[in-house]
Order: structure tokens, then sequence, then C-alpha cells
């Protein structure tokens, strides 16, 4: 899976600049990718899939489900994979949530590029939330991204996080106008230094991270349909989002306000729950 990690600076003009344009886009379909076990959870995922690992009383998956349906979302694609019949048996046709709610299993877990692709025929020509099953925002954060995407004509929106920690996983660039220009996946301490001389990376600046949820257009599987394996033996998404931006896709960056959490292991998930729901 690729890394994420914090975005901001659209708080005045942020809402009302999506009245400019000609028309709004609603968004009412979303893929969200559930595959993977989880190996980090240790026992926790013996029998569960992370994304069904309960946080306040419900599945990961619930608490995202409920936020991109109150964006106005209706019909969610899910990538199940690992005890795929859990979430299946689970979330059903979706009725309760008032969604209507599809599978495809991804039967190869060689990434999170080639995923998406299960969902290529539900899509049609709507654009799309693309969601990891394993990342937790406040539920007002989905609005905030339709708001961005309607910003301007862009193909597509992503999260960032943000943080002074550098090493923390995938750096994320953008421009003036806080659309993406670079993805560095996983950098090294020489790639690290490399970004420092050639000024991308700046002393005292915030670093970007990729947050994990993000808004596109069905343009996104032209590329994903290119994609080779990377150095790590997967199919990566962020080379696609790459590889979008290389052919003057517009990008737009959201920075991710109040919480974000990357449920990634036994000791966020105690911390959640500690927490207040």
């Amino acid at each position: 899976m690729a890394s994420r990690g914090p975005a901001s600076g659209f708080s005045n003009n942020f809402l009302s600049a999506s009245f400019l344009l000609p028309f709004k886009v609603w968004l009412v379909k979303a893929i969200i990718l559930a595959a993977g076990k989880g190996t980090r959870m240790r026992e926790l995922t013996n029998e569960l899939p992370k994304p069904m690992l309960k946080v306040h009383g419900k599945p990961i998956l619930e608490h995202i489900l409920e936020g991109i349906a109150a964006a106005g979302v209706h019909e969610v694609f899910i990538v199940t994979g690992f005890k795929a019949e859990v979430i299946e048996s689970y979330f059903g046709t979706g009725e309760k949530w008032k969604l209507k709610i599809a599978y495809g299993r991804q039967l190869v877990q060689d990434g999170t590029g080639k995923a998406p692709e299960l969902a290529q025929d539900f899509i049609g020509s709507s654009p799309f939330f693309l969601s990891y099953g394993d990342i937790l925002v406040r539920p007002e954060t989905y609005q905030q991204m339709v708001h961005r995407y309607n910003e301007d004509y862009f193909s597509g929106v992503l999260t960032v996080t943000g943080s002074e920690d550098v090493t923390k996983g995938g750096l994320v660039f953008f421009d003036e106008k806080f659309s993406l220009k670079r993805l560095v996946e996983k950098p090294s301490p020489a790639q690290l230094d490399e970004l420092q001389r050639d000024g991308w990376l700046k002393s005292g600046d915030t670093a970007w991270y990729n947050a994990g949820i993000y808004i596109f257009r069905p343009s996104l599987f032209d590329f994903t349909a290119k994609l080779q394996k990377s150095p790590r033996g997967e199919y990566e998404l962020t080379d696609a989002i790459s590889a979008l931006v290389a052919a003057h896709h517009p990008i737009a960056g959201m920075e991710i306000a109040g919480r974000w959490v990357d449920v990634r292991d036994p000791e966020v998930l105690a911390k959640l729950e500690k927490e207040q729901s």
C-alpha cells in the first residue's frame, strides 16, 4: 500500500470558489480498497480483514461508508480479498446505509494500482471517490473534497497531511495553486538528499504526505492499464497518479483538516478506542 500521511490553505474561499464554475459535479460513486489482511495487526486479523476491526463499536469500513454517504455517494464498489466473505456478509447490498454496494475480489494481492480496475465497469463515466479501507477522517472531509474538486476543471483530488518530518513516507509536492507537481514514494536517504539539493525540500517547509483518499475521473483507468510492477513487485497506484500528472491532467491537492488516522497497527487501534466517540 502506498504511504500516506497532512494540507490546507483554502479556508476563506474554499467553499465559494466552486460556485464560480458553470456547473457543479456531484459525486455519487466510490471505490474502497479493502482486500488486504493487515499483517501489522498481528493476531487481530487472523479471522477478520483489517477494515472490519472495530473503532467505537463499528468496523473501520462502516465509518468510511457513513462519511461518503453523507457527502452524497449512493453507489459503492468494495474491493475485497482476505476474508472477503466477512465484509460481504456484513454490508450485503447496502440497504441499511441507503447505499447500493457491489463487490469485486482481488484474488492476487499485487498492489493498489490494479485493484481499482475491478470497478471500472461499475464506475462507467462518473467521477468517483477512491479510498483505502483503513483511513479514518472526520465525515465532513469527503464533502470538502467535493468542493475542492469543483473549484476548477480538475482530473482529481489528492488529499494530504503535513509534517516537518520528511522521513515518514511518500512525499507530495505542489505548485503555487496547490495542484500536484510530483510524488516521491517512500524516498530513500539518498533521494531525500537529492530533493534537498534540487530545491524540492526546503528547511522549515511543511512536508506533505499522501493521505490515501482521492477523487478521480475515469481517465485514471487509462493509466492503471499501463502500469508496470515497481521494484517492490507491486502495481502502485501512485505510479498511475504520477503518469496522470505527466500527461498534464491537473490534480488538486487538499489538506485534511482535523483528524486523519491510518489504522496501521494495534497501537493505533488501541489509542483510537481510548478516544471518546
